[in-house]
């Protein structure tokens, strides 16, 4: 496993991460659960992915029992807030961030969070209010360094006017071959900031490894024919459970196989071959998943194989 630095931070982040959206606490059953666990960290992930609106609280919940035992300096842990927790609890106010950061904190078991993220932009909020409760989480100790997932440029732009406030580290956008919007404006305007990206998505949702098929029903044990993963397969901008798509992806097959990949290890390499993508958080609902996962770190793409993907996925990525 590969290491990069997270923005202008400290942290040594895993090139994979471990994300915990629709899998633990929600669509695996905890066993299988803890199993990808321990086999991410044996595989030298470091840095887990969760927020506070997975599950509910369940995720948060699972990762603190699972992680009870583990040393704390041994893992990277990342959370965030903003939608509704219950029907009055939701955003980015000053009372919603402090009250938010203590149930996460208590949930995990941990008296600080590495990352602590403003999971969208509240346009309900002043900025000012917003950095000024997510400066105090840093300063009273309760996260070690702030970040975003799925801010605009312009909304990047504008927390970075702001005089005195604690400055982002991390971004997490969604980014696959499938969904380039960050590389037009986000990524460049992170990279000249020091703000590193944490994507979101890499493998579209599992799209991307060719387990889905032209012609054939989902395998059983995939996230599409799950009803408790599946609900989001459409609503990401991507349209996901398409013919087309999953033929063309099948067309990725021998650009990854005559270079030694699978076409998981080839798309995340391809995420990662952005220097400013610090990790790539991948999803798990078996251990072995990871250990294919993980063998993408410190894959070097050649040029044919970027612009064969560039041929072969052209009239479905999303630029803009």
């Amino acid at each position: 496993m590969n290491y990069r630095t997270l923005g202008r931070s400290d942290l040594k982040v895993s090139e994979i991460a471990l994300g915990s959206w629709l899998t633990f606490g929600v669509g695996v059953e905890r066993d299988r659960a803890t199993a990808c666990l321990r086999k991410a960290l044996d595989l030298g992930i470091n840095f887990i992915d969760t927020a506070n609106i997975y599950g509910k609280g369940a995720a948060e919940t699972f990762l603190g029992e699972a992680l009870k035992d583990v040393p704390r300096k041994s893992y990277i842990i990342g959370t965030k807030l903003f939608w509704p927790m219950t029907p009055t609890d939701r955003g980015l106010s000053a009372a919603q961030i402090r009250k938010q950061i203590d149930a996460s904190l208590q949930r995990l078991r941990i008296e600080c969070v590495d990352l602590y993220q403003c999971h969208r932009y509240d346009q309900e909020v002043p900025l000012e209010e917003t950095l000024g409760a997510m400066g105090a989480v840093v300063r009273q100790g309760k996260a070690r360094y702030i970040g975003f997932s799925e801010w605009t440029a312009p909304q990047i732009a504008a927390a970075l006017k702001l005089p005195g406030v604690e400055r982002f580290v991390s971004s997490q956008p969604q980014y696959s071959m499938l969904w380039r919007k960050p590389e037009r404006d986000v990524i460049p305007l992170c990279e000249r900031e020091q703000i590193g990206q944490i994507v979101w998505s890499p493998l579209a949702q599992g799209v991307l490894t060719g387990k889905y098929k032209p012609g054939q029903p989902p395998p059983k044990d995939s996230r599409a024919a799950n009803p408790a993963m599946n609900v989001h397969m459409n609503d990401q901008g991507v349209p996901l459970q398409n013919e087309k798509l999953y033929a063309a992806v099948q067309e990725l097959e021998p650009v990854a196989k005559a270079r030694g990949l699978s076409l998981a290890e080839m798309a995340l390499a391809w995420v990662l071959r952005q220097k400013n993508v610090a990790s790539a958080i991948v999803g798990a609902s078996r251990p072995e998943q990871l250990e294919s996962n993980v063998r993408a770190s410190g894959v070097k793409l050649d040029a044919d194989a970027l612009g064969a993907i560039d041929r072969i996925l052209k009239g479905f990525a999303q630029f803009d």
